[in-house]
């Protein structure tokens, strides 16, 4: 736990350098890491100055990586160095591309474009403005609206993965992983995970909030794609923010990007963009080394170096920011 929270502070650091506050949580670290097959010696790098973690990298499956420098020791090659250390390991574990997100605008933004990464889609953290309420949305007739059952998680993920894959390039998330960043993840608590069912009484909709530092967050939203255009994403809405706030969340938020088209649904029930992430990759041709990196004062390992496995890692997403941790990782 005290290599996670490292990486953690590390992430902290930055987004708040780049955004203004800080989004992640320790419990994303620990989802991520917790997930089957991931192995944080395998998977990892960071960058030290004597024991201090001062940057971090990670290519943890597919073409998804995600990596931070502390901004007291931006400027000097280390983002660089992460990036080309991403594209040989991503190389090495098979894939043809790498992406990761970052904030719009961002030196970790230009330093990608630099550096030959494209936009491959731009992703947005939204609010609900203090006062503001979504507008209620009657379900259809014989249609609830609650908190999951433990018998229902399967059509919990069923119901995610399956709208999730309809826009998402990626294999399918076993339901071992989906837990892991769910129902799993540090602070879980069953009231969180919440759903729509039809009078058959089948999950046809779901909705996950996290709930941390008095801001309620929309972490996974989908609906079967049989039940769409009958108003359930809008009244799951309504229900998680209500229960949110009956919780102490005094904020609401949640995550959206460019491949699922819903960002005008949120927006209509008046929620405004309160920063913009863009995810960008490159092609992964043949191997060439980047120099300029790590010069004698730092050191380069796993932050797990000498242990068997790190306790499990949200947000991605992103991270409460479209991160590779939380919004769904996507």
């Amino acid at each position: 736990m005290v290599d996670a929270r490292a990486v953690y502070e590390v992430m902290a650091a930055q987004e708040i350098a780049d955004t203004g506050e800080a989004a992640i949580e320790l419990a994303d670290i620990v989802a991520d890491w917790q997930r089957p097959g991931f192995l944080v010696q395998d998977s990892t790098v960071g960058v030290f100055e004597a024991e201090r973690l001062v940057a971090y990298a990670e290519v943890a499956y597919g073409d998804r990586g995600d990596a931070a420098v502390d901004p007291g020791f931006r400027g000097r090659g280390i983002g660089t160095g992460l990036a080309g250390w991403m594209q040989a390991k991503a190389r090495e574990k098979g894939a043809t591309l790498v992406g990761m997100p970052v904030p719009q605008g961002s030196p970790g933004d230009r330093l990608l474009g630099s550096l030959g990464y494209h936009v491959r889609w731009t992703s947005w953290t939204l609010q609900l403005p203090d006062g503001a309420v979504v507008p209620e949305r009657e379900l259809p007739r014989g249609y609830a609206v609650r908190a999951a059952e433990e018998s229902e998680l399967k059509a919990c993920w069923t119901v995610q993965e399956d709208a999730f894959l309809e826009w998402s390039v990626r294999e399918q998330d076993s339901f071992e992983e989906w837990a892991a960043g769910t129902v799993l993840r540090p602070g879980f608590e069953s009231w969180h995970l919440r759903v729509v069912v039809d009078p058959a009484d089948e999950v046809v909709a779901m909705a996950l909030l996290q709930v941390n530092g008095g801001c309620g967050y929309i972490a996974r939203l989908a609906t079967r794609s049989d039940q769409r255009e009958r108003g359930l994403a809008q009244a799951l809405l309504v229900d998680v923010f209500a229960a949110a706030r009956g919780h102490g969340a005094h904020r609401a938020g949640l995550s959206t990007d460019s491949r699922t088209g819903a960002l005008g649904l949120y927006e209509k029930v008046g929620m405004v963009v309160t920063s913009v992430w863009v995810n960008r990759d490159r092609p992964l041709r043949s191997a060439r080394r980047v120099s300029g990196w790590a010069p004698p004062i730092w050191s380069a390992r796993s932050p797990a170096a000498g242990s068997p496995r790190c306790p499990r890692r949200s947000c991605r997403s992103g991270r409460r920011a479209p991160s590779a941790r939380r919004d769904s990782r996507e």
